[in-house]
């Protein structure tokens, strides 16, 4: 059951007309504006290269929604080795793609609302048809959002998640 009817804000007292059940970071942790005019450098809404040392891959990391058919998500980067990432760079426009092996890498985004850090939380990158996202899976720990991706969250998490990013402390 979607909560189509939007929600009242924790924060600010308002109602917002939509629930969002996804957000995404636009670049991994470490990219600096400075990194747009070195030559190698290059940040897409889909891969990432900085200083043509480090490689990262833009995934979902998908949370059922308890009690309705909903999925939250985050759109994370994820760094991977140079072999992988290039590999991943050739089958990005191959039909069939999905069969790959998933990629280990580390997540490379800090989620501020947990209280663990999220950044360098190890992870599977699982190739989806082309034109999906990569699945993002994290390792099996304790932590919260690792939790999180294993059990699911209610509608409240979710109303929560929105104004803690909707209204940053």
């Amino acid at each position: 059951m979607s909560d189509d009817a939007g929600f009242i804000c924790s924060r600010c007292g308002d109602h917002h007309a939509e629930l969002p059940l996804g957000y995404s970071i636009a670049a991994p942790d470490i990219w600096e504006p400075r990194f747009e005019t070195d030559r190698d450098s290059t940040l897409s809404s889909d891969q990432c290269v900085i200083r043509g040392q480090h490689f990262f891959i833009r995934g979902l990391i998908e949370i059922p929604v308890i009690g309705g058919e909903d999925v939250f998500s985050w759109g994370v980067w994820v760094s991977l080795s140079k072999d992988n990432f290039a590999r991943a760079l050739e089958v990005w426009n191959t039909e069939g793609r999905e069969a790959e092996k998933p990629y280990f890498g580390w997540l490379s985004t800090e989620l501020a609302l947990y209280s663990e850090s999220t950044t360098d939380l190890k992870t599977n990158a699982h190739t989806r048809p082309v034109g999906s996202r990569p699945f993002i899976e994290l390792e099996p720990t304790d932590h919260p959002l690792a939790v999180e991706q294993r059990t699911g969250i209610t509608y409240d998490r979710v109303r929560e998640i929105a104004a803690a990013v909707l209204h940053p402390a």
